[in-house]
């Protein structure tokens, strides 16, 4: 008996999830009855995890009863967990070169396979639309009701020490693919602690208007030039509201609510945004806050910015930054996944 088993008909919407977080290699895989983990740390000061619920696979079963564990009790379920090569994970699922954008700009081409009645031996996307299709926004480019071919998968995981195995196929009538990637024994990895009960001196819960709009906060990070090395949130408590009036005006000589600063070597350029709902949905902060991290830890958030629907930034008293992301839903309803880094402060 397996311990998990899933299988989706089209692994785009999962491989751009795992995308998001791929920032080191070794990753460490967390699966349970509904949800699955996978959590990568950078540089000992920012952790990366995407919750991706068992929703998103067309099939999706887990049994714990499968493991060895003496912790195991009839009121508790017990988790199965183990480190494996992200990397490698996501070029099996991009095998046929169908799922999405490959995980850096490199110039790397995955040539479809040719079968009977293709005309041509070339990728499609050689040079349609600039940089092609392989460099399109990962969920963008699955939802955007493409009719390109795609990959179906099945994944098993038999138990501690066996590998992670993967059946990969195009469509009914393609070649098929058996992937075996070996899976390692937890080792301690980086842990950011963030306590929801805890004060936090900066609250912030954006709306990204559409899928394919821009947020302002993608925007902020996009532009910022990459010599920049310091990354500063200074935020503002509101005024007081007066009784007579649902919303008071900031006078212009005073701090804006939200200022992002940006610093580095050759200079340092300063982003103001006001408490206004077309730009922040919710604006919280209790005190004068003013904290900075490193920007490198900063842009590895932006995979995951670029196709998120609602973005919440908090901060708490120790300066621990918390960005969740919640992703598009496919089917409607409840989104089906979400990502969160957590990015210690650079004191």
């Amino acid at each position: 008996m397996h311990v998990l088993k899933a299988s989706v008909h089209d692994v785009r919407y999962f491989a751009s999830l795992l995308r998001a977080v791929n920032f080191v290699n070794r990753a460490t895989f967390t699966a349970s009855s509904k949800i699955s983990l996978m959590e990568n740390a950078y540089s000992l000061a920012t952790l990366g995890t995407a919750f991706v619920f068992s929703e998103i696979f067309d099939e999706y079963s887990y049994h714990s009863d499968a493991l060895d564990s003496p912790q195991e009790s009839e009121d508790e379920e017990v988790n199965v967990g183990f480190e494996i090569p992200l990397n490698t994970l996501i070029e099996c699922l991009n095998i046929f070169g169908t799922a999405g954008a490959p995980p850096t700009n490199t110039g790397t081409k995955f040539k479809k396979w040719k079968k009977s009645g293709d005309d041509s031996d070339h990728d499609d996307d050689d040079d349609r639309g600039g940089r092609g299709r392989n460099y399109a926004r990962g969920l963008d480019n699955f939802l955007s009701g493409s009719s390109e071919k795609r990959t179906g998968m099945r994944m098993t995981y038999a138990g501690p020490g066996q590998p992670l195995t993967l059946l990969l196929a195009e469509d009914a009538t393609g070649p098929t693919t058996t992937c075996e990637i070996a899976t390692f024994e937890f080792e301690p990895h980086l842990e950011l602690p963030f306590d929801a009960s805890r004060t936090y001196v900066l609250d912030i819960y954006l709306w990204n208007a559409g899928l394919r709009c821009s947020s302002w906060l993608r925007d902020a990070l996009s532009e910022l030039d990459p010599s920049f090395d310091k990354l500063t949130f200074i935020g503002t408590p509101p005024p007081e509201v007066d009784g007579s009036t649902s919303r008071q005006k900031r006078p212009a000589s005073q701090k804006p609510m939200l200022r992002i600063k940006a610093a580095g070597t050759f200079g340092s350029t300063e982003m103001d945004y006001p408490n206004d709902r077309e730009v922040l949905e919710t604006f919280e902060c209790r005190e004068n806050v003013r904290v900075s991290y490193r920007f490198g830890h900063i842009t590895k958030t932006l995979r995951a910015l670029q196709s998120s629907t609602k973005t919440s930034l908090r901060i708490d008293e120790g300066g621990l930054l918390s960005l969740q992301f919640l992703m598009p839903s496919l089917k409607g309803g409840t989104s089906d996944a979400f990502i969160e880094f957590r990015v210690s402060d650079s004191s």
